[in-house]
């Protein structure tokens, strides 16, 4: 028997709605979804980011915003010009939130329709790891646009990000595209080190049949600027991984020009 389908959503005020997913934890997906979106607000665009990982919420965090009254505070909040949705917000960063699949798949539908996210170009929707109820829900209700898929180079990550396209290929979710993260260190010398072996997001891309939108150099200031609440673009806009982000917001742009902005999806039987 089919399980039933979440009712479609309509974000008339969004043009669209992006994705960013991995089939595994570990490989800087969060991250990436962070400095995607203050990218393409670099590049000039209205754009939004929503949590969905309920579990474990990153935004907080990688904004330098904390848990704030809901029944005072509106949302979305707004940092760095973007605006912004986490589960972090609502609860004290030590409680563990226990709840089944169906409150979660709330959850998630209520940060989508329920939050005036009023004009935007872009809603980035950073999901969790994996292919639970929070990936199946938004795939299913949300007018995605298309997701992209963050991988690193070694094999175990490919593994996974495989199952995360499977995933999208089912509900009938374009893949946008194919981010390698972690790709590559370059020294002090200028020479680039290929710290985790090499190509695996160009093979899994020419595996599925998408483009690989770009690989994102190691830089141990990611990590320094997501725990301290400031992104990599934003805090050191000149690095080459910034200007990578800055040029894989180009591509995300080109590549969803060429796809029809949000709008209903159409039935699928799983």
């Amino acid at each position: 028997m089919s399980p039933e389908m979440p009712p479609k959503m309509s974000l008339p005020g969004v043009k669209h709605v992006v994705a960013v997913a991995s089939g595994k934890g570990g490989v800087g997906k969060s991250t990436v979804a962070a400095n995607l979106t203050l990218a393409l607000h670099t590049a000039g665009k209205q754009v939004g980011l929503m949590d969905a990982d309920i579990y474990g919420p990153s935004v907080p965090i990688m904004f330098g915003l904390g848990q704030v009254n809901p029944q005072t505070t509106p949302f979305p909040l707004h940092k760095y010009g973007v605006a912004l949705m986490s589960m972090g917000f609502m609860v004290d960063p030590n409680q563990a939130v226990i709840w089944r699949g169906p409150k979660v798949a709330q959850a998630v539908q209520a940060f989508l329709g329920q939050i005036p996210w009023g004009e935007l170009d872009y809603l980035v929707i950073d999901l969790p790891p994996g292919t639970g109820d929070a990936q199946l829900t938004l795939s299913q209700s949300a007018p995605l646009t298309g997701a992209v898929i963050v991988t690193t180079p070694q094999e175990v990550s490919l593994i996974d990000a495989r199952k995360g396209v499977r995933m999208f290929q089912e509900v009938r979710v374009p893949v946008l595209g194919v981010v390698e993260n972690m790709s590559y260190f370059v020294g002090d010398d200028g020479k680039r080190y290929d710290l985790f072996r090499a190509g695996g997001g160009r093979k899994l891309a020419a595996e599925i049949g998408v483009p690989l939108l770009g690989e994102l150099p190691i830089d141990p200031r990611v990590a320094e600027c997501g725990d301290t609440g400031e992104p990599m673009v934003r805090k050191y806009p000149d690095a080459p991984v910034s200007k990578a982000y800055l040029e894989l917001a180009q591509t995300v742009i080109r590549e969803t020009a060429q796809r029809p902005a949000a709008g209903p999806l159409p039935e699928v039987s799983l």
